[in-house]
């Protein structure tokens, strides 16, 4: 079993950039893929990016492609997104999940889920 808790949420203008942090408790971090999914108000969770258990593979919607990067740190048992070039249409509350063996895009794969993270974005 594993915990996750979400960090680095927050308010930004058109452009500007976070990262978010989700941190794991728990064992065995280095064995789960991960992923970072989002949810706008009056929407479903949409899939963002997700990152295989070594870091080497990744993978990312294509309305983040090119802004969004997703990383890992086994050794801190902690995952990150970093988003640039942030859009109004990024607001959303970002969640941090993790799953067995091989990444996905799905939602309803994922065992574990953290709290989530709120970010707004100005126009």
């Amino acid at each position: 079993q594993v915990q996750l808790v979400e960090s680095g949420g927050g308010l930004v203008q058109a452009g500007g950039s976070l990262r978010l942090s989700c941190a794991a408790s728990g064992r065995a971090f280095r064995l789960y893929a991960m992923g970072w999914f989002r949810q706008a108000p009056g929407k479903e969770r949409e899939f963002v990016a997700a990152i295989n258990w070594s870091g080497g593979g990744t993978s990312s919607a294509d309305s983040v492609k090119g802004r969004f990067t997703i990383s890992r740190d086994n050794a801190k048992n902690t995952m990150y997104l970093q988003m640039n070039s942030l859009k109004p249409e990024d607001t959303a509350v970002y969640y941090c999940a993790a799953k067995v063996w091989e990444t996905s895009l799905s939602v309803s794969e994922y065992n574990y889920w953290g709290q989530g993270t709120q970010v707004a974005v100005s126009a």
